[in-house]
């Protein structure tokens, strides 16, 4: 399977780098209307550095190559079961949302250098809200943006896999 995931690294970066883009764009589509107060680019950027202008690019970066660990993690997935289409991977996107909202993002509190936890609350250096259980502290529409975004991203992946030859 790894040797198949190798041989495939190029579809794997553009589909991934795809599917990444469609969520983030989602997702910030829904930051920006004012749905939800969730960035994850930027949440992730401000674990490596406190300028806010330096953690929306850092942030978005890192997100990306999380984009593409995530996309070998689906394509595994799909050389496991054998098969990839749209639906299959919606499928294995609403998992990965619930892992995200259920576990990923209440625990981020207790590993982010600058944002508070639900029990001791802000101090100086840890000043950003943490998001609580599946994210409604950003809110109450913040898990649905979620879930539709990480929807898109398993369809996305699951689609070109489909259909690009990616060879098992």
């Amino acid at each position: 399977m790894v040797k198949s995931l190798l041989d495939n690294a190029a579809q794997l970066l553009i589909w991934g780098l795809a599917a990444t883009l469609v969520m983030t764009t989602m997702l910030n589509g829904s930051h920006g209307l004012g749905w939800s107060r969730l960035s994850l680019p930027f949440l992730v950027g401000t674990m490596f550095t406190g300028r806010r202008t330096y953690a929306n690019i850092l942030g978005f970066i890192v997100y990306t190559l999380g984009g593409w660990a995530f996309a070998a993690i689906y394509a595994a997935f799909f050389f496991a079961i054998g098969h990839a289409n749209w639906w299959i991977g919606l499928l294995f996107g609403v998992a990965h949302a619930i892992v995200l909202l259920v576990v990923l993002l209440p625990l981020i509190a207790y590993m982010h250098p600058r944002m508070a936890n639900e029990y001791d609350g802000p101090t100086y250096t840890r000043r950003l809200e943490p998001p609580g259980f599946i994210g409604l502290n950003y809110g109450y529409r913040t898990p649905l943006s979620v879930l539709i975004a990480q929807m898109a991203y398993g369809a996305v992946l699951g689609l070109c896999f489909q259909f690009n030859s990616f060879q098992a």
